[in-house]
């Protein structure tokens, strides 16, 4: 099997995770940072399939990295660079909002299909298209949801009622509360700013004396979890968590997260940080199995 994962510094742990999981071998590229910001990369060795591995949280430079690592790949002999992208930013400009505004969803959706050949990643923040593959053109493109390694912390035994914090998390607290039967209240959010949210929860009184698990696909600032959970703790719920797919907070976000009443925060490991708590290596094994692009696609 001529077939290599290679994930960067920040995603070598995740990365081996994969390549352990396809019993493929693991490099990591080399990126040197000049004096001016410019990148030099160098992948350690090509082959005839390389699986690039690394979220796109603080996005700018990786996206340039992960462009020179696949043309690297392909100088080397590859002739074909699957991308693996756990967080795949800039989904959330799906439209132009306002008179010359840069649609970025677009853009990079664009920019990833004229350097790879498949794409996968996790709940991507998709709201007014329908599928991935009307973002990526022309090339595979997977995408995956955590919802069921999510569920898979709760106990159900407790009872605990799932919120979802505004109307675009609906998704995802009905595909974890559905399944194991839970009760799910979501909230409407009118945003004000990076950093400024007003929220309603309509149902609060079902919280009181039980545990609430607010869930999201991906936690920025912490400002809207920061907004419900203080509505939660006014209703009288006896225990709250969250869980998400991603989580580019700050120690320092997360911090304020926990001191407004949030006991615990579980997130999977698309992006490392202290909350990483669940691999998504078995799901993107599988998934890379099932759409032929992995072990049984290779051989």
């Amino acid at each position: 099997m001529n077939a290599i994962v290679l994930g960067f510094s920040e995603s070598a742990a995740a990365a081996a995770g994969l390549a352990r999981q396809l019993d493929l071998p693991c490099g990591i590229v080399a990126v040197h940072h000049f004096p001016d910001q410019e990148s030099l990369v160098r992948v350690p060795r090509s082959a005839e399939t390389v699986i690039l591995y690394r979220s796109l949280d603080d996005p700018n430079a990786k996206l340039i990295e992960l462009i020179f690592a696949a043309e690297a790949a392909r100088d080397g002999g590859a002739r074909r660079v699957i991308l693996i992208v756990p967080y795949l930013a800039y989904m959330r400009q799906d439209m132009a909002f306002l008179h010359g505004e840069a649609v970025s969803q677009r853009i990079i959706g664009r920019l990833i299909a004229q350097h790879f050949d498949a794409v996968m990643t996790v709940d991507p923040h998709l709201h007014r298209v329908a599928s991935l593959q009307e973002v990526v053109p022309g090339i595979a493109a997977v995408s995956l949801s955590a919802a069921p390694l999510l569920a898979g912390l709760i106990d159900r035994a407790k009872a605990p009622i799932i919120i979802g914090p505004d109307s675009e998390s609906r998704q995802w607290t009905q595909s974890i509360a559905g399944p194991l039967g839970l009760d799910m209240l979501v909230g409407r959010k009118e945003r004000r700013g990076d950093r400024q949210v007003e929220l309603a929860i309509d149902g609060l009184e079902q919280v009181r004396g039980r545990p609430a698990i607010l869930v999201d696909d991906v936690i920025s600032s912490g400002m809207t979890l920061i907004a419900a959970a203080s509505l939660l703790r006014d209703a009288g719920a006896s225990h709250i968590e969250v869980l998400a797919t991603h989580c580019l907070a700050s120690e320092d976000d997360l911090v304020a997260i926990r001191e407004n009443g949030v006991n615990r925060i579980q997130t999977t490991d698309s992006v490392a940080g202290p909350t990483a708590s669940v691999s998504i290596a078995p799901l993107l094994a599988d998934a890379l199995i099932a759409e032929g692009l992995g072990t049984k696609g290779l051989t």
